[in-house]
């Protein structure tokens, strides 16, 4: 498929190509955005960062974070219906602790890095 030529020359030298042809795949940026936009609430970015760290009942997390534990089930869902965490039960308790695959390993590791330079000690 032939591309449109930019409206400005600026010497690029670079093939982009493969470039536009990622712009067009709208559906791909959806799911980034969706995550990112789970994560841009404070509550549920700390419940994950905790998550990464640990695996903790609901009661726990909700002591942890100093928060009922209804709102803190809710923020569980919304990180569960994403993929960000996952859980197992054992008799009548739930445990909830981060997924384990590449997307999940590499928000934690941004997340450390970025309060690491947003928030020195």
């Amino acid at each position: 498929m032939k591309y449109p030529s930019l409206p400005h020359a600026h010497d690029v030298q670079a093939d982009l190509e493969p470039i536009e042809s990622g712009l067009r795949q709208a559906e791909r940026f959806e799911t980034v955005a969706e995550l990112f936009k789970q994560l841009s609430d404070t509550t549920r970015l700390r419940i994950f960062w905790l998550l990464c760290h640990t695996e903790q009942c609901v009661i726990n997390i909700s002591a942890l974070m100093e928060m009922s534990s209804p709102a803190v089930s809710h923020h569980l869902r919304v990180l569960r219906s994403c993929g960000l965490i996952v859980n197992r039960r054992e008799g009548k308790e739930v445990y909830y602790r981060a997924a384990d695959n590449p997307q999940v390993q590499l928000l934690h590791k941004t997340i450390e890095q970025v309060m690491a330079i947003a928030c020195p000690e």
